[in-house]
């Protein structure tokens, strides 16, 4: 008999933030990907009459609506935790991605942006491109975003912040991290 449980990968960014929900196979490590959502949120046009720190609120609470009822389904979350940043703008949108994460009341499986690159691409200088390949080749069957053009259908490239999130879960199931996190699940289970 099989145990599954299921997992979700994120992608953390104030502006589109990924979430990569899967099935995972405690047994054999065999990961299906079965649901990509990508919240997209906007900084409020009009700065004049809405302060900056609560259009941040309003883009944090976006998120944490649609990414809470997806986090409470699963046993186990793996995030790409974002790094450092180089001006205030992006300290703050970084900010508010670690205050999301901290709100995770499950094992979260930590991987750093190299720690992808280099499992995805076994370099460091691994592209977004080459991560979105990587992930749809393994995952043909996931709900990627899609365009119609000319006829046919072609991924778009929003789709590098649910392959980040795919991405998140295969390098964490590399960690020692997630090897304890998964036998004592498989003990239980």
């Amino acid at each position: 008999m099989s145990k599954k449980i299921s997992v979700v990968g994120v992608d953390p960014s104030m502006s589109n933030f990924g979430l990569a929900v899967g099935t995972l196979d405690l047994e054999t490590d065999e990961l299906e990907i079965n649901g990509l959502t990508l919240v997209e949120t906007k900084a409020g046009s009009n700065k004049k009459t809405v302060r900056v720190n609560s259009d941040d609120l309003r883009r944090a609470s976006e998120i944490w609506r649609v990414a809470k009822p997806i986090i409470d389904k699963a046993n186990m979350v793996f995030c790409e935790l974002p790094v450092g940043s180089q001006n205030s703008r992006s300290q703050t949108s970084y900010g508010i991605c670690i205050g999301v994460l901290a709100c995770v009341d499950k094992p979260l499986i930590q991987v750093t942006p190299n720690e992808i690159k280099h499992f995805v691409g076994n370099k460091l200088t691994t592209s977004k491109e080459e991560i979105i390949q990587w992930a749809t080749k393994k995952h043909p069957k996931a709900p990627w975003l899609r365009r119609k053009q000319s006829g046919q259908d072609v991924l778009v490239n929003k789709n590098e912040h649910l392959a980040d999130a795919v991405a998140a879960i295969h390098t964490g199931m590399q960690t020692d991290q997630f090897r304890q996190v998964r036998d004592v699940l498989k003990s239980l289970i």
